[in-house]
């Protein structure tokens, strides 16, 4: 009789196992069939991955979106469709995307990002919010990146860029070998954002073996999942946050989770003000927000805090190696910059202010150039809340639909730059870019969704840059890679080789 029930209970369990493959595989079909059925042009996806076959193992998303980008531009369509697990809309036309982003905006504030608050609080943050969480966090956020808060950080960052020119000094005079760039901007953003997010000297750049530096890498280069998993359970949400799956490391969360509870502790304890984000953090913990009359949770602290260390470290300190990379590709561009610098010092007497640096618009240039050619984000990503009829055409974005802006194709596209593989910085002289569409730049995103922590990421991109071309030369090597490509496996658009560079002091290095 046992065996019996033991046989039945086992035909039950494969005639359930097999039941739910054919019904995913039945809906997954029907999905597959989405935008056929709806007479938008697609590429033909293929079960069980849709259009992401190969992507995130032999090469990274936005080289398919790329291609279909080029492909589908030339015909006039407004948008296009692909499958990524489910249907999503690519968005070709420039004022459709300016509708989405920023006039239509009440309709498309979702991301659609996978979080899961109960299993990996550090997940929910600002980044992975949406709706009213979203506008509550962004609401209380908003005013740690004013300008006064800016200029308060400014000594600090200047300080540590000081100690990056000395510690590559030392390196090179130690060693005439190429540096690994990428190694060094990773370092001095970690410290940067270190003291401004937590208020600790992280200590990277003399060791680049410190515990935040090791983590910040582990947190980008060995993710907990690959980009093809990680859309899985973005794709199913309420599936993946039942089941309890998580996003970040283990080992990187509790690390992280620990650092800003004892900074929490010996700032509460100790009544210590530094007016950074921490401080910011504290008061929306201690004291209820008028606005709303709602403290934020702990959890809710530390997630802010750990995104706004991810975002500045990584964002940075990528972009920092590209423009490093290109200054070194073009020395006519590199030595204008310096030729710049230099008569900035005299200006403001050999005191680097800042001031000073919100006055050299050809800096700011060479890295919205950088930024254009190398921009972080693939994509910008929203969710439509309902049904959206679209301008000029009689067909309709369905509610839930998925929809990506495709920042790198729209970057790189000869329309609006033309031989866009050059790098010129004079694309972005004042007459050049009232000619553009103001859509066909997005580096941070654009409309009440963009990018929060902009201003913040661009200072300390510009005062590395000052400090460094002030005082070294940038040069391709034997070791320089031919072109940078980005990593498959890494959801921003981050460099697959290192970035080697030779470096020539051009005086005493004092770095003042």
């Amino acid at each position: 009789m046992f065996e019996m029930d033991l046989v039945n209970v086992l035909i039950i369990v494969v005639l359930i196992i097999v039941t739910s493959i054919w019904y995913a595989s039945y809906r997954q079909r029907n999905a597959f069939n989405y935008w056929k059925k709806r007479n938008v042009p697609h590429i033909e996806p293929k079960i069980p991955y849709g259009n992401l076959e190969g992507v995130g193992e032999k090469f990274h998303v936005v080289y398919m979106i790329k291609s279909l980008y080029d492909k589908f531009k030339c015909t006039g369509v407004k948008y296009f469709g692909i499958y990524q697990w489910r249907p999503i809309a690519i968005i070709l036309d420039l004022d459709l995307a300016k509708d989405i982003l920023i006039k239509d905006f009440a309709n498309f504030t979702d991301r659609g990002l996978y979080s899961n608050r109960k299993y990996d609080p550090l997940s929910a943050n600002l980044t992975t919010m949406d709706g009213d969480e979203w506008k509550r966090l962004r609401s209380k956020l908003t005013p740690a990146f004013s300008s006064g808060k800016l200029k308060f950080m400014f000594p600090t960052v200047t300080r540590i860029a000081d100690r990056l020119c000395d510690v590559l000094n030392e390196k090179i005079t130690i060693s005439n070998k190429s540096v690994d760039i990428i190694d060094f901007m990773m370092r001095y953003t970690s410290d940067v954002i270190g003291n401004c997010a937590f208020g600790i000297e992280c200590n990277s750049l003399n060791n680049r073996n410190a515990e935040f530096i090791t983590m910040g890498r582990l947190a980008i280069k060995e993710q907990r999942h690959s980009p093809r998993f990680l859309a899985l359970i973005t794709s199913y949400k309420r599936i993946a946050n039942i089941l309890g799956i998580k996003s970040i490391r283990d080992d990187v969360a509790a690390f992280f989770m620990h650092a800003i509870q004892e900074t929490v502790e010996y700032r509460e304890k100790n009544e210590i003000q530094r007016n950074d984000f921490m401080d910011i953090m504290l008061d929306f913990k201690n004291k209820k927000n008028t606005n709303n009359n709602e403290a934020l949770t702990f959890n809710e602290i530390a997630a802010q805090t750990n995104v706004f260390f991810q975002a500045g470290f990584e964002t940075s300190s990528t972009t920092l190696t590209n423009c490093l990379y290109e200054l070194a590709k073009n020395l006519d561009v590199q030595n204008n910059a310096r030729n710049v610098i230099r008569i900035a010092y005299e200006k403001y007497d050999n005191q680097f202010t800042y001031e000073m640096m919100m006055d050299l618009p050809y800096i700011h240039q060479i890295v919205q150039e950088t930024l254009r050619k190398y921009p972080i984000s693939a994509t910008v990503n929203r969710i439509a809340k309902n049904d959206y009829c679209v301008a000029g055409t009689d067909q309709v974005i369905e509610r839930n639909t998925w929809i990506k802006v495709p920042v790198f194709g729209i970057h790189h596209d000869p329309e609006y730059y033309p031989n866009p593989e050059k790098f010129d910085p004079h694309r972005f002289d004042s007459e050049e870019v009232k000619k553009r569409h103001s859509m066909a730049y997005l580096p941070f995103g654009e409309g009440p969704r963009g990018c929060i922590g902009a201003r913040i990421a661009l200072m300390q991109i510009y005062t590395a840059l000052v400090t460094l071309l002030h005082n070294f030369e940038f040069l391709i090597s034997s070791d320089s890679v031919d072109s940078i490509t980005f990593h498959p496996k890494q959801a921003l658009l981050s460099p697959k080789e290192k970035v080697y560079l030779k470096l020539r002091p051009l005086k005493s290095i004092t770095c003042k």
